[in-house]
């Protein structure tokens, strides 16, 4: 840097000058050698200076990304010592109870390396009964899975939303809201602050539902205060700026779907599930906005927003990501800081939510990594123990060289200090994870993480390839996500559906109050099929496969257009169920 900052003003000097001394560094590897020096007119060997300044900024980022080197007195980039808990050694004993991990390495390890024989074992077994799945030496890789039958069409799902809409008519998706904050009670927390002055908290409440159904639509304050409410534009504004903050809006979305988790019945919906569907949705932005990216998947510019989605079609957490950040931290930060009452045991993902770190950072902080691999022909398992060449025949095309415990042992308290680091929050899940990439491949810590995900992954697919309804439930638990991100087309409909602002804190807040709409719409439609499914005329209609596509995530008989028009006088004819 002191060489580079040296010659900034040097104009268009094509080589540095000769007897200069040119450090080197990793980055002139490879195929940047070629590059870098080229041989003058007089035969000298020189370095050329722009193609060197390009390779070295490019090392650099890289090494700040992973956090190899830092920057005294950042925050993000920050000396990766200062994310960790600094009381670990002396609340040692405690922070591994609150993992439910065993203080000795080697109990972990052996559990983890009985786990795999066993789940290789009975993969084994189990192979041949397995007309779905065939392993052998193959061009196109070792592993052939047959794709899932389709399931039986529910037919009485169809009819039920019909009957909604005869029932209750076409309701205006302002009205849902409304019913939604005045059941849970979910404004409470912010408009008994408004208690010491002299705005009513009735009068703000509305202004709030307002701002949050401005926001959420995409239509904006100015179109929603042209409604018949009696609040005008700089009114909703000033209630927006003043209390709803980010922080706010995002406490409403948890009330709502702590009440909706409240208010199911078990005998309609089963019991409580314990796993989150997770996964991205491409959002537009402006191209003046500082933080749009090119997305090379979807094909345009814009933000990512991920959603983790119960098996109920309840949002329990979002979150605005750049195109290029990575979806496993994403995961990772919604199943452990959701804020609901829910407990998060299994995460289904897609191919972009999962990596052999994700695989290691959940299995130490005890969820499951449930993903539907790709390609997932290409994917090898890993053997237990070395020296059991003759063991699991039949999946000899698709096995590999062993786990490496020795380095997972070494590790594996730095291991459990990062997972701590993360549960604690003493800094971002994405600051912790970004001391695991392949440009820190040379890192102690990165290569016990990698055989730790390596191992849990064998545990995984070997569970994956032999057992359908798992297949199945993680297929199902995807397309609860899917038809999530289907839904936001029709709620977040305004301007086509992209970010208007370039302001971060503004797509923070479009963002929340969509999901807010989307929690009261699910909230409010499950009470609607409570309602309905408990009358005579409805007992033993629904066969097993309407129960089970049965989701109070629909919107036939919603009406998200038109003029706003809040009375909060009139209610919706619901069961206080």
């Amino acid at each position: 840097m002191d060489l580079v900052a040296r010659h900034a003003s040097a104009g268009n000097l094509h080589y540095y000058p000769v007897g200069e001394h040119i450090p080197t560094h990793r980055g002139l590897g490879a195929d940047w050698d070629a590059l870098v020096h080229k041989t003058d007119t007089r035969g000298r060997r020189r370095v050329v200076r722009m193609v060197y300044e390009v390779c070295t900024f490019q090392a650099l980022r890289d090494q700040l990304r992973c956090k190899e080197i830092w920057v005294v007195g950042a925050d993000k980039w920050r000396n990766p010592a200062e994310d960790l808990p600094t009381d670990f050694q002396d609340r040692r004993v405690e922070y591994y109870q609150a993992l439910r991990k065993p203080l000795d390495a080697s109990a972990f390890v052996d559990e983890l390396r009985q786990e795999m024989h066993s789940e290789l074992d009975a993969l084994d077994e189990a192979l041949p009964a397995c007309d779905w799945l065939e392993v052998s030496d193959r061009a196109a890789g070792a592993i052939k899975l047959t794709p899932l039958d389709a399931a039986p069409e529910p037919r009485n799902l169809r009819r039920l939303k019909q009957a909604v809409q005869a029932r209750w008519g076409t309701v205006p998706l302002i009205d849902m809201l409304k019913e939604a904050v005045l059941r849970t009670g979910c404004l409470q927390a912010v408009t008994s602050v408004a208690g010491r002055g002299s705005l009513p908290e009735r009068v703000l409440a509305e202004r709030l539902l307002l701002a949050i159904y401005g926001y959420g639509t995409n239509t904006g304050i100015r179109a929603v205060a042209a409604g018949e409410h009696g609040h005008g534009e700089d009114e909703i504004r000033y209630a927006r700026r003043r209390y709803l903050t980010t922080e706010a809006a995002r406490q409403i979305a948890i009330e709502i779907a702590n009440a909706t988790f409240t208010a199911r019945q078990q005998a309609l919906w089963g019991e409580g599930s314990t796993a989150v569907a997770s996964d991205s949705t491409h959002f537009g932005a402006f191209d003046q906005n500082i933080f749009t990216e090119w997305h090379s998947r979807y094909g345009g510019r814009g933000v990512l927003i991920y959603w983790h989605v119960d098996r109920g079609s309840m949002v329990i957490h979002s979150q605005r990501l750049n195109c290029s950040a990575s979806e496993v931290h994403a995961m990772v930060d919604g199943a452990i800081r959701h804020g609901t009452d829910m407990q998060v045991d299994a995460n289904y993902v897609d191919t972009h939510g999962q990596s052999e770190i994700g695989f290691g950072i959940t299995k130490l902080l005890g969820f499951d990594l449930l993903p539907r691999i790709k390609r997932i022909n290409k994917v090898k398992l890993y053997r237990p123990v070395a020296g059991e060449s003759d063991s699991w025949p039949a999946l000899a095309p698709a096995l590999t060289r062993p786990i490496r415990w020795d380095r997972i042992e070494q590790q594996y308290d730095q291991m459990v200090k990062y997972a701590t680091a993360i549960r604690t929050g003493t800094a971002s899940t994405e600051a912790i994870l970004r001391r695991f990439m392949k440009a820190n491949a040379a890192h102690p810590t990165y290569q016990a993480m990698i055989e730790l995900g390596r191992a849990q992954k064998t545990i995984f697919l070997a569970r994956y390839l032999r057992n359908r309804q798992l297949q199945r439930e993680i297929h199902e638990g995807l397309n609860v996500v899917e038809s999530w991100n289907r839904a936001n087309a029709v709620i977040f409909y305004s301007k086509g559906g992209d970010l208007a602002s370039n302001r971060r804190d503004e797509q923070e807040m479009s963002v929340l109050c969509l999901r807010i709409l989307q929690a009261a719409l699910v909230y409010v439609n499950t009470l609607m099929l409570q309602d309905l499914l408990a009358e005579p005329d409805w007992e033993h209609v629904l066969t097993l496969e309407d129960q089970r596509g049965l989701t109070p995530l629909f919107w036939s008989h919603v009406l998200p257009y038109g003029e706003v028009k809040l009375n909060m006088t009139s209610r919706l004819p619901l069961g206080m169920s």
